[in-house]
């Protein structure tokens, strides 16, 4: 196997999860806005209000794309990595003026999340989900809302 293992320090948790309930944190505007916002004023390192590709990168990093198995890092060539990420800022960055401003993240968020909602459907699954450390995971933002929402219908709230 190659590769380096990388230890994990972070908690995992497992949650209910369909593509309703991703659709639903989408559809709430309010709670999908403040929740993208808080997420971009974190990835906002220098407070300029707009991600430059290296703010944008560090964040993606985070998500480990080239992990392919459980902790299992790929040796991937510098350049291949290098297009990988410039592609997804590409994405972002809607107008093409090489930088992210909170609008086109909250429009490729939504577009990531309703994409996800679609690959999961409409049958519940169990989906293990890593905590972070600034509570801004949106999928589990998406489970919470739910369980609110449950939680106030039930008490007839």
């Amino acid at each position: 196997m190659s590769g380096s293992l990388r230890s994990r320090e972070r908690e995992m948790g497992v949650v209910i999860l369909d593509g309703s309930t991703v659709r639903a944190f989408v559809g709430d505007e309010e709670v999908f806005n403040r929740s993208v916002d808080e997420r971009f004023a974190a990835l906002d390192l220098n407070g300029d209000g707009v991600l430059s590709r290296a703010e944008l990168r560090r964040a993606l990093e985070t998500f480990r794309l080239l992990e392919t198995h459980f902790g299992v890092d790929v040796v991937t060539p510098p350049a291949e990595v290098a297009a990988l990420y410039n592609s997804i800022f590409d994405q972002f960055d809607l107008d093409r003026s090489g930088t992210v401003d909170r609008d086109e993240f909250r429009s490729e968020m939504r577009r990531i999340l309703l994409a996800i909602a679609d690959g999961l459907g409409d049958f519940p699954l169990q989906i293990v989900l890593e905590d972070d450390d600034q509570g801004s995971n949106l999928l589990q933002q998406a489970v919470d809302l739910e369980a609110a929402k449950t939680k106030a219908a039930a008490s007839g709230k």
